[in-house]
């Protein structure tokens, strides 16, 4: 699926308010299919927030969410997932007492079907199906680089392999629109790098990318635009290029120096 300019996620004028605070305000973008597009902003600019209100976590003050031409403005995360937008977190949450493999699995329930009868007598559809899952899941492995860690425990895992562990978990889900939470927190230089392969090579699988991060190195060498987030308002949108050259950017997000690129 090639780049279009058709909006999948359009967010527009969405506000969040919490008491007296204004998490959000006015916020909008559009996401059009295919894109690599990154959210970013200073520490509480209200990235997550507003990140939260697209994955159905809480709904909006104010403002809607449209995702492939239907709004989808407070609906339960359940409901925005079967849909096809899927998310990471910024904390790692896997299944530790499952395998990496097994881990996989899990996020293949949005497209696999079962039930009691099927557990009990195992029909040749159900049969077939755990080959498929089992195929898929050791395919994603090898495509974000784990295939020969399949077997082991998950949380035996260096922390840089559990992030990769938990995007591929998040594709067997089959997203429209995966949504990564922060996903270079708490990363070194080499695992930051590895990750950024993985997402590109993924947005080339056709998937489109919403990204909210705040390791700029990493936005600036994956994003195909970017809106930059600060007090809760957008202060600029743009090409990587466009960004780091705004003066509020500048000025908001780097701390008065000239490029993006630290």
């Amino acid at each position: 699926m090639g780049k279009s300019d058709m909006a999948l996620l359009s967010v527009q004028n969405v506000t969040m308010r919490f008491g007296g605070l204004v998490a959000n305000d006015r916020v909008s973008f559009d996401v059009p299919e295919g894109a690599l597009f990154a959210v970013i902003g200073p520490n509480g600019a209200g990235k997550t927030t507003l990140f939260n209100i697209i994955s159905g976590f809480f709904p909006p003050s104010e403002g809607q969410v449209v995702f492939a031409g239907d709004t989808i403005t407070g609906l339960p995360q359940h409901a925005v997932a079967s849909r096809g937008l899927i998310r990471t977190y910024q904390l790692v949450q896997l299944f530790k007492d499952l395998t990496v493999r097994e881990n996989v699995a899990v996020g293949c329930h949005r497209v696999t079907r079962g039930g009691i009868p099927a557990a009990l007598f195992t029909p040749g559809w159900a049969r077939k199906q755990e080959a498929e899952v089992e195929r898929r899941s050791r395919e994603l492995l090898d495509f974000v680089g784990l295939g020969a860690q399949a077997d082991m425990a998950a949380d035996k895992l260096p922390y840089g392999q559990q992030r990769l562990l938990e995007v591929a978990r998040a594709l067997a889900a089959d997203p429209k629109l995966l949504l990564l939470d922060e996903p270079a927190a708490g990363l070194n230089t080499q695992e930051t790098a590895a990750l950024a392969d993985v997402i590109q090579r993924v947005n080339a699988r056709g998937v489109t990318v919403l990204l909210v991060e705040h390791d700029m190195s990493l936005v600036m060498k994956v994003a195909q635009r970017i809106a930059v987030i600060d007090f809760g308002k957008k202060i600029a949108e743009g090409t990587p290029a466009e960004i780091k050259a705004h003066p509020d950017v500048i000025a908001a997000y780097l701390g008065g120096t000239e490029t993006a690129d630290a």
